[in-house]
């Protein structure tokens, strides 16, 4: 290689030389003119800009020889010639050709941008021109990107395609072969931890027998990178602030098959929190941040949580609206004792305003409706939590799919900021008709009329045909989440429904019911809603042949026609980020139902419902739910009508069970009858779907454990001899589950065992709903 390159600069001097001697046979003379030769692509003023000569300037050998040289360096011609023709001086050049293309062909790990912008850092790209000389480069660079990947067996052979008019194509063919596996990684020098310790906290290592599908042996740079990092945090957390990572060694085998990895660590030694201070400009009371700093005085120190308290620090100041301050930690380290001392310094900066909000993206919502969502106003401090919340609020809508929010400061101000704040809208408008199937309600037809955002408003309509087996359901409802200033919602909405509760598998009996319901919902505070509402309900009873007993002996003594007002009141704390598909916070509701005394049927309904979601990892969530609902009649009424009763089995309690299967039966029919009083709950683990980068936003995949059933006070539910509530008679399952949000319709499978059935239960292992509404 040293070779060919003494001889390339050989030769290029004798061309410079040479060309320089056809000046040089003249005298020197002064530029009157200059005249360019062979330009095809390259603009005549690019040229000249780097041309080292103008008209009017004298030339000689030695310029003409600085000239060339200038030229050539720019790396866009092949060859340069200088010429005398008189006083002008003629420049005749071949450009180099420029790539149009650039192909891939066998790259299956690592996709066409992420090599074409490693080529970039070569200088080879499409449009720009073609270096020859570079192709050597091009193929070292492409194998580091694959080396870093743990793959090196690749093999790539770079072809130039020469096309007309000065072109050329790269077409690069990529055998990619096996990735590298780990075979062994050793720590040196670690004594207070040992490997086996310190190899379960990182991402590289030998995956057990069992991990059929595990990619923890496939080596790659940043993997090591940041598994270097998770073991210096680990040490750091535990005091050891000397803490070093002194080399590493990555050795492969011949065959490059097999790497080895070996870590050379220097532990030192382990150091307590000496004094812990907090100094600087304390914008709010300094009792309030002192209880924030996390690192006390005669604990291990812990990198961790010194900064946890900086940030927290930060934080409670931005809620203030200081969204600029600052945190500095000034160590001072103690090697005889072993301490160290830390000093929080803040620095709050000035604090900051709102000078103006603005909206993209929303092309259907009116301005006003996002910005009501908004707690933060123009001229307002920046609060840091504000603005937070703020995010989630608009997140929360039905008819925003993404929010994006931007602060800039304002320029030449140190005080204030812009929002920009940009949304992506989902459709929130759909006329539906259809039809599907459940296993519980059999064939399924719908057309519906929604509107979740009428005219850009942000209220809702809906109108709503829905038949099954075993219902006909009419309804209408409207509601305006701002019924006035103070974000008071209003939801009135009007239903039929005609019932043949023999086809769901319960008590015998068929029933006409019409109703007209009012609600209000008044926010407490951001995640604090109370509900209060009124309501008219009135329905018609029919039994059909061989009912249930229950259902005589209620018509019986309090006749088949009804006419019930009642008042609903509920209490929610909701602090999710989404109200669908939720990934992180909470969900419980408060809520009762009671007729109004002197309505034919005097009766109540108590309920508490809970959603939980916990983040386990970056893309791991658990979900823990119950579901406690509680009737009973007072008054003249002595128990919980059978039409209003509790049922549970199916996929929206207790899965793997049939649909409304469990709980007490009718003696004669050994139908289903229901209960007054539910007891459901369960546990699910959300995970995204396999072996896919970015899985779809609309699909939930999650492993299950439900538990639960319902009890009537006057008779034992199956398979009990006791009434009301027995522990013992709590049924159990396990399973999978999965949910998408298609364009028909929801549809929602699980493939689930039950866990402590008795003989007679009704099981169904596989359970699915398309085109049902829940």
């Amino acid at each position: 290689m040293q070779n060919c390159c003494n001889s390339l600069r050989i030769l290029s001097l004798i061309i410079l030389l040479s060309v320089a001697s056809i000046v040089e046979a003249a005298q020197s003379f002064i530029v009157s003119d200059i005249r360019l030769e062979g330009l095809e692509k390259i603009p005549e003023g690019t040229l000249l800009n780097y041309l080292p000569v103008i008209q009017g300037d004298p030339l000689d050998s030695k310029q003409v020889i600085f000239a060339i040289k200038e030229l050539y360096k720019t790396g866009f011609f092949a060859d340069v010639q200088l010429f005398r023709d008189g006083d002008a001086l003629v420049v005749r050049v071949k450009e180099r050709p420029s790539i149009t293309d650039i192909t891939f062909d066998g790259n299956s790990d690592i996709d066409d941008e992420t090599l074409e912008e490693a080529m970039k850092g070569v200088g080879l790209a499409k449009g720009r021109i073609f270096n020859r000389t570079l192709l050597e480069k091009l193929t070292q660079e492409l194998e580091g990107v694959y080396f870093s990947q743990g793959k090196y067996n690749v093999k790539i052979d770079a072809e130039v395609e020469e096309l007309d008019m000065n072109r050329v194509n790269i077409d690069i063919t990529i055998s990619e072969g096996i990735k590298s596996r780990i075979k062994q990684i050793n720590i040196i020098g670690n004594k207070v931890f040992d490997d086996e310790k310190l190899l379960d906290e990182i991402q590289l290592g030998i995956p057990s027998a069992l991990a059929f599908f595990s990619s923890t042996d496939e080596y790659s740079k940043p993997k090591l990178q940041a598994d270097l990092e998770t073991i210096r945090s680990y040490y750091l957390d535990r005091g050891y602030i000397k803490f070093n990572v002194d080399s590493t060694q990555v050795s492969i085998t011949p065959d490059k098959k097999d790497i080895y990895v070996t870590i050379n660590v220097s532990e030192g030694e382990k150091y307590t929190v000496g004094d812990v201070l907090l100094t600087g400009d304390m914008v709010i009371n300094k009792k309030v941040l002192d209880l924030l700093i996390s690192t006390k005085s005669g604990d291990t120190f812990s990198r961790k949580l010194m900064t946890q308290s900086q940030k927290s620090i930060e934080d409670r100041v931005g809620m203030t609206g200081y969204a600029f301050a600052k945190v500095s930690v000034l160590p001072e380290i103690n090697d005889e004792d072993r301490t160290i001392s830390l000093t929080y310094n803040l620095d709050p900066g000035r604090k900051v305003y709102v000078r103006r909000i603005t909206f993209f993206g929303n092309f259907k919502t009116r301005d006003e409706v996002l910005r009501r969502e908004m707690r933060l106003m123009e001229g307002s401090v920046l609060a840091s939590n504000k603005l937070e919340r703020s995010k989630i609020r608009i997140q929360r809508l039905s008819y925003v799919e993404e929010i994006e929010l931007e602060t800039r400061p304002v320029p030449g101000t140190d005080n204030q900021i812009d929002i920009d704040v940009t949304v992506t809208e989902r459709l929130s408008g759909s006329f539906n008709i259809g039809a599907g199937f459940s296993q519980a309600q059999g064939l399924l037809f719908n057309v519906g009329l929604t509107q979740e955002n009428l005219m850009g408003t942000g209220q809702s309509l809906s109108l709503n045909v829905n038949t099954d087996r075993a219902n006909t359901v009419y309804s209408i409802s409207h509601t305006d989440p701002y019924a006035t200033v103070d974000g008071i919602s209003r939801t009135i909405s009007a239903s039929y429904r005609k019932r043949d509760a023999a086809q769901e598998e319960i008590a015998n009996y068929l029933s006409n019911s019409y109703g007209v319901n009012l609600s209000y919902g008044i926010p407490m505070t951001e995640v604090n809603t109370l509900r209060l509402g009124i309501g008219y309900n009135a329905i018609d009873l029919r039994v059909g042949s061989s009912p249930s007993l229950d259902v005589i002996e209620f018509i019986a003594k309090n006749g088949n026609e009804f006419d019930n007002f009642s008042f609903t009141a509920s209490f929610s704390h909701d602090t999710r980020n989404r109200t669908v598909f939720a990934t992180r916070g909470s969900a419980q509701t408060v809520a009762s139902n009671i007729t109004v005394p002197g309505s034919d049927l005097e009766y109540y309904k108590l309920s508490y419902d809970t959603k939980f979601y916990f983040s386990m990892t970056q893309s791991l969530t658990l979900l823990l739910h119950s579901d406690l609902a509680y009737g009973d009649g007072y008054g003249e009424t002595d128990e919980l009508p059978f039409f209003e009763r509790y049922f549970a089995g199916g996929l929206r309690t207790v899965r793997a069970y049939n649909t409304n299967s469990l709980g007490p039966r009718d003696l004669l029919s050994n139908d289903p009858i229901g209960g007054n009083l539910r007891v459901v709950g369960g546990a699910d683990v959300i995970f995204p779907i396999p072996f896919m980068e970015k899985p779809p936003s609309s699909v939930r995949l999650s492993a299950f454990f439900d538990i639960g059933n319902v009890f009537l006070d006057k008779a034992p539910t199956f398979n009990s001899t006791e009434n009301g509530f027995d522990a013992g008679q709590l049924r159990t399952s396990a399973g999978l589950s999965f949910v998408w949000l298609a364009p028909i319709g929801p549809l929602r499978f699980s493939y689930g065992t039950a866990l402590n059935d008795v003989p007679g239960d009704d099981l169904r292992p596989f359970q699915f709903s398309i085109g049902s509404f829940f």
